[in-house]
Order: C-alpha cells, then sequence, then structure tokens
C-alpha cells in the first residue's frame, strides 16, 4: 500500500509538471497563487506594525465614529471612478453602522487635477467643512481641473482664497508624501485601496459585503489577508 500510495503521488506530481509546461496560464495562476501566500504573509507583520499611520494619524481626516470599534482605511484619488462609486457605499455603511470609523488616506494619481484636489480637500480641513467638500469631488462626472475643484469648493461654501492660501501648508505636502509611502508599503498601487482590521482590500464590495467584512473584523481582529474587488490605477 505504502508504495502504490508513493507511485501514485509522483505520477501526479509528474501530470501537474507536464500540465503547468504545456498551459502557461496554469503556471501564471500557480505563481499568482504563491505570490498572493506571501504578500498575505506581509501584511500580517505590516499592518501592526504600522497601525497608528494607518488608523491614527491626526493628519488623516475621519467620519463616522471618532472612538469606533473598527477602523477603516480607504487610500483614494478624487479622479477615480471607482473611488467615486465606493464613495456611495461607505456613506451608506457608515449610516448603518455607529460604530465604524472611516479613515481618508489621500493618494492621488497621474490624473490632471488629481492631486490639486488632494491639496485642497486636506486644506479645506481649516475651515471644518472637509466632509461636504470631499463627497461633492466624488460626486463629480468628469476629470477634475484645478478650475473645477475650486468651482466645488465655492458651491460648498469654503472662502476660496483662505483655501488657497491654505494649500500652501508644508504640513499638507508631508502627509501626501506619507500617504504614498504607506501605500507602497502596502503595495496598494491604485485606488480605491482599503485596509480594514488586517485586511487589504482592492476596491469597494458592495454594501452587504462589507459589512460582513466589518463584523469579521470585529470578531476577529488579527486576521490578516487581501481580497479583491477591483481597483483603478488612479
Amino acid at each position: 500500500m505504502p508504495e502504490q500510495k508513493t507511485r501514485l503521488l509522483a505520477f501526479v506530481a509528474l501530470l501537474l509538471a507536464v500540465v503547468v509546461a504545456q498551459h502557461p496560464v496554469v503556471a501564471d495562476y500557480l505563481h499568482h497563487r504563491e505570490d498572493r501566500s506571501h504578500i498575505q504573509a506581509e501584511w500580517r507583520k505590516l499592518i501592526p506594525q504600522r497601525r497608528d499611520a494607518l488608523f491614527n494619524d491626526p493628519d488623516a481626516p475621519i467620519a463616522g465614529n471618532p472612538n469606533g470599534d473598527v477602523s477603516l482605511v480607504e487610500f483614494l484619488d478624487y479622479n477615480c471612478v471607482h473611488c467615486r462609486a465606493g464613495d456611495v457605499v461607505l456613506q451608506q455603511v457608515l449610516k448603518n453602522d455607529p460604530k465604524l470609523k472611516v479613515v481618508y488616506k489621500e493618494h492621488p494619481g497621474e490624473a490632471p487635477g488629481s492631486k490639486f484636489a488632494a491639496t485642497a480637500a486636506l486644506a479645506s480641513r481649516k475651515q471644518g467643512l472637509f466632509e461636504p467638500f470631499h463627497h461633492a469631488l466624488l460626486a463629480t462626472h468628469g476629470q477634475l481641473s484645478e478650475s473645477s475643484v475650486l468651482t466645488i469648493a465655492r458651491k460648498v461654501g469654503l472662502d476660496v482664497e483662505k483655501l488657497k492660501q491654505d494649500m500652501q501648508d508644508p504640513a499638507i505636502e508631508d502627509a501626501l508624501k506619507r500617504n504614498r509611502a504607506l501605500a507602497e508599503e502596502l503595495s496598494i498601487t491604485g485606488t480605491p485601496g482599503l485596509v480594514l482590521g488586517d485586511e487589504v482590500i482592492v476596491g469597494v464590495p458592495e454594501i452587504p459585503e462589507l459589512a460582513r467584512l466589518i463584523a469579521k473584523a470585529r470578531e476577529k481582529p488579527s486576521h490578516a489577508g487581501i481580497t479583491n474587488f477591483g481597483i483603478s490605477a488612479g
């Protein structure tokens, strides 16, 4: 019996080697699984180490319950269509869950106007209007420009001249650099990218699935992994 089992295992191994050699898609899939396992292991170490930078950075705007029992971080770009769609989901989830804290990490991509919008959003905190400005920017259709960002700022009640002055604060540029470095550490290469508990979620899932993941984070705060719900190159 042991000899038959050994032969069977050897045959299966040989068959798998032949399949991989003849089918690059299978090889790519197996390599992807290996890479994914490696990334998950890295998250188990990295996210707890960077917890304060992720969840407790005083320069990062927050929504929901500041003392919530679960924190969700969103890396976002105002020109990202997936971030715009995801904002509707996050707003509803926040309404449904009074114990949730959301932390926004501005992570602008290369699209014209993205960095300007991120800088303006962070500067709007000084006038106490980040949240309405943030949602108004994400409700935009089409690419944002400097002109359209300032038009939206005016519509939500911001003093545009003061906003322009506040945008020069070097602390804003420092915050953007920290966000970028943190995203690179986490291998978040596009937007939206979420960090929930010890999980990374690529994209924003639908409301029921996100609620399930939040409940899971409450039950198992030490769980680590990566879940993919679509991502934009940002």
